[in-house]
């Protein structure tokens, strides 16, 4: 009998199981392989303190990165590429190497560095997934670390400025869409009839851009005019994680979005508190320091003096 398996990953929205890339793509793959996983959503949890998911526990195997739950699941015999040809699998690598050199910088700076989506969508979301403080704390932490990902990549010869490597992380997106997009044509599946896992990669990083409502939709709109990749995300949520496609119902929108703007209220009035405190420390030390720095010349000053009263008194 096969061990227990638990996967713990971000919380879904919008029609999707998990907003996260990462976490779409392992449970897209266990779903394709079969594997029995017990997906755990994080929801205001400590235990997301380095914001580091999915994290896969099996027995006493704790296992990070996606790539890495992968080749666990594969050598538990839940293979989802057990027909594919040689020449298939290095497509998949290089499909996959693709993705990550191409599209991944656009979509983490949709979610982390585009100014209007990160205050208005993304930042509150993560941090009703933290329990306090750290819903003060690691998103930002979580935006940095995008930035520096991204300007790692993509900041070298000859971009130098942000404006000039945003620019090009969008064309090398929809220049990876286009790819993607002829790549499949009018097959269900990247390799066919059924998924592997190549469509688990497609799969994580397309959906959140498909799905998620940003005010701000550089990459979503390109999307939208490739139909057969939408269709692609329609297929994998309704057949295999059950959920509808059917958009919101204005009503039911209208409430989502209320309460997404009620969140992003109380969230950055819980920001502007604790930069509030900060600053006040900051005084409070400054104030401190300064005093006793006017206080030195002033005591030495008292000690002269008594020095050349007790000479006195001697003479």
């Amino acid at each position: 009998m096969a061990a227990p398996m638990e996967l713990s990953c971000w919380d879904g929205g919008w029609g999707l199981p998990s907003l996260h890339p990462e976490s779409l793509t392992v449970m897209a793959y266990a779903k394709f392989s079969g594997a029995p996983v017990t997906v755990n959503s994080v929801n205001n949890s400590w235990r997301t303190l380095k914001g580091d998911l999915p994290v896969l526990v099996s027995e006493d195997v704790v296992i990070s990165q996606p790539a890495k739950i992968l080749n666990f699941l594969r050598k538990q015999k839940y293979n989802a590429d057990y027909d594919l040809s040689a020449k298939q699998g290095a497509d998949t690598l290089a499909y996959i190497a693709l993705l990550e050199e191409k599209l991944l910088p656009a979509l983490l700076h949709t979610f982390w560095i585009e100014a209007e989506n990160y205050c208005s969508v993304t930042k509150p979301w993560f941090a009703s997934r933290f329990a306090f403080p750290l819903s003060l704390y690691l998103p930002g932490k979580m935006s940095r670390e995008a930035l520096n990902r991204i300007l790692l990549t993509k900041g070298g010869p000859p971009l130098y400025s942000l404006t000039e490597v945003e620019a090009q992380i969008y064309r090398d997106a929809k220049e990876c869409l286009n790819l993607l997009s002829k790549r499949l044509g009018t097959s269900q599946f990247f390799f066919g009839d059924m998924p592997t896992t190549l469509d688990a990669f497609v799969f994580g990083f397309l959906a959140p851009i498909y799905k998620v409502c940003f005010p701000r939709v550089h990459l979503q709109e390109h999307l939208k005019q490739l139909p057969n990749l939408c269709r692609f995300c329609d297929d994998i949520l309704t057949r295999y994680f059950r959920l509808t496609v059917s958009s919101h119902s204005p009503a039911g929108q209208d409430t989502a979005d209320a309460n997404l703007q009620k969140l992003t209220q109380l969230v950055n009035k819980e920001s502007n508190l604790i930069e509030k405190i900060q600053l006040s420390l900051f005084l409070c030390r400054w104030m401190t320091a300064f005093v006793r720095v006017l206080s030195i010349p002033l005591v030495s000053s008292q000690r002269s003096n008594l020095l050349q009263e007790e000479k006195k008194a001697v003479q």
